[in-house]
């Protein structure tokens, strides 16, 4: 039995979860955890309504802890319950990973001291504060600490860890039992393929959001500072 826990929270990005969940629970033998800090429904950023079915303090030891992103997880940067239960996971844990701006949350806990890191590409710039090394890839393997970059490539993210735990045969079924065989109609998933104006026009709509983000993430930094 493997055992893998997502932490969710208010105000996640659905697809950050469910993407990578979709894959990992076709993995052999896994345990899949919604973790929180308690049981309640809570709302994601698009309205879906999602169910957390393990309490932090219920919450066995997980072989797999990842940190999905979304706007709720400024709050998660300096969130002492969760950043505390994070800590004592991967004290244990298998691999420690996270998918999108979820790798923030890693760094403010002190999971990626000296490691490369992947991130959403509007949140990068924020990783060398807890020490870590920004890396524009999909998905990023440090040792035992996976990252997946910004919101879709969960699905990247999913098949990689199910690779590591299972092989990658079995990686490679699931991948084609789910039809993950990407061509979108459109070449503007990325600042170095979007158009100038376009770039303009979604990081503007950001701003309010990322600078919150900054300010939250400052203050994690210094929290951290402090911890040694």
């Amino acid at each position: 039995m493997i055992r893998i826990g997502f932490i969710v929270f208010p105000n996640i990005m659905q697809l950050d979860l469910t993407g990578p969940y979709e894959v990992l629970a076709q993995a052999p033998d896994a345990e899949l955890h919604l973790v929180w800090k308690d049981t309640a429904p809570l709302r994601a950023s698009s309205g879906l309504m999602l169910q957390p079915t393990t309490r932090f303090a219920d919450c066995p030891q997980l072989d797999i802890i990842c940190v999905p992103g979304g706007g709720g997880m400024n709050a998660l940067l300096t969130d002492a319950e969760t950043l505390a239960f994070l800590r004592k996971q991967a004290e244990k844990a298998r691999y420690v990973t996270s998918v999108c701006t979820g790798a923030l949350v890693l760094g403010a806990a002190g999971l990626l001291k000296g490691r490369r890191a992947a991130t959403h590409w509007m949140s990068m710039e924020f990783l060398p504060a807890f020490g870590a090394i920004p890396v524009e890839e999909r998905v990023v393997v440090d040792g035992n600490v996976i990252t997946g970059g910004g919101v879709t490539a969960g699905i990247d993210f999913g098949l990689r860890v199910v690779a590591e735990i299972a092989g990658e045969e079995t990686a490679r079924a699931i991948q084609l039992g789910i039809e993950y065989d990407p061509h979108p109609p459109f070449d503007s998933g990325h600042p170095r393929c979007a158009s100038p104006t376009l770039l303009e026009t979604v990081t503007t709509k950001a701003t309010a959001r990322q600078q919150a983000r900054r300010k939250q993430v400052e203050a994690a930094a210094a929290a951290l500072a402090t911890r040694g």
